[in-house]
């Protein structure tokens, strides 16, 4: 006489079912089911903590991809309208004086002198500390997707240049804010003012006597032409990260992101150009 025994599953565990085979009759017999393992729960008993649904959100490569394209929009609106502010530059020192001391006595007497501008400030230093570490997170994401690089030599027909320098033309734009914070409104490595004295009230004599140095001026251009390849690539991909990309608009997108970064390159390279061509002085 020989047994065998055949696993069979319920809800409350694993049971063995035992067939036992009588040689001379042929007869099998059913053995009594024998329940070896208790019961087993598919609910986890530990229970993760909640965060909040933003936190969340953005720890999803789809959030940091909506945060790099909304504070890109935030970064790429303060641009313009900080070069088209600058422009007052070629109506004189009156007129460009006046232009900075109206952005101090923004909202004023309601709020404090300046209170609004420095305000201003903290959230533009904000967005740009999340678009840095969106975009290196999402760098990080992707190198840990793909650790090994594609070996074809086809590698960038689809990626164009703007795209594939994005990390190296953001590094240097980031260098030339710090530069031109510490230049132009601290007054740091600029002591070119009145006799030798940085008054930040002189604003127009502050910014033609920095662009009267020519390395100055070179690194002026040089970082604002690379931040016109960086504001193409990101006009061109906002589109995209937000969902609003089509096929059918991709000629449009093109003709706003090239608009977009020659407006912005075009009217920061007057200024430093005309201070050495002698048209501002």
């Amino acid at each position: 006489m020989g047994s065998v025994k055949f696993p069979c599953r319920r809800s409350l565990g694993l049971r063995f079912l035992t067939v036992v085979t009588t040689p001379l009759s042929g007869e099998t017999h059913m053995a009594q089911i024998v329940n070896q393992r208790g019961p087993v729960s598919g609910t986890a008993t530990g229970s993760r903590k909640r965060r909040m649904f933003l936190v969340d959100f953005y720890s999803t490569a789809v959030g940091k991809k909506y945060v790099m394209a909304i504070t890109g929009i935030g970064l790429m609106g303060f641009v313009l309208f900080h070069m088209i502010g600058n422009l007052k530059m070629y109506f004189g020192p009156h007129d460009y004086d006046a232009y900075a001391e109206f952005l101090k006595k923004l909202l004023y007497p309601i709020a404090p002198k300046e209170y609004v501008l420095w305000g201003l400030r903290a959230g533009l230093l904000g967005m740009l500390i999340l678009h840095l570490h969106a975009a290196y997170s999402l760098t990080m994401l992707n190198r840990r997707a793909r650790p090994v690089r594609y070996q074809s030599s086809r590698d960038y027909q689809v990626a164009n240049f703007a795209s594939r320098t994005m990390r190296l033309t953001g590094i240097v734009v980031f260098a030339f804010i710090v530069w031109h914070l510490l230049d132009l409104t601290f007054g740091v490595v600029n002591e070119v003012g009145a006799d030798g004295e940085f008054v930040r009230a002189n604003v127009y004599d502050n910014v033609v006597r920095s662009f009267e140095r020519i390395p100055v001026s070179i690194f002026y251009i040089i970082a604002n032409i690379l931040l016109g390849i960086h504001l193409f690539h990101g006009a061109w991909s906002i589109f995209q990260s937000m969902g609003w990309n089509n096929p059918r608009f991709n000629k449009w997108r093109r003709g706003f992101a090239t608009g977009f970064a020659a407006l912005v390159v075009v009217g920061n390279v007057s200024f430093p150009v005309a201070v050495m061509a002698g048209i501002v002085g």
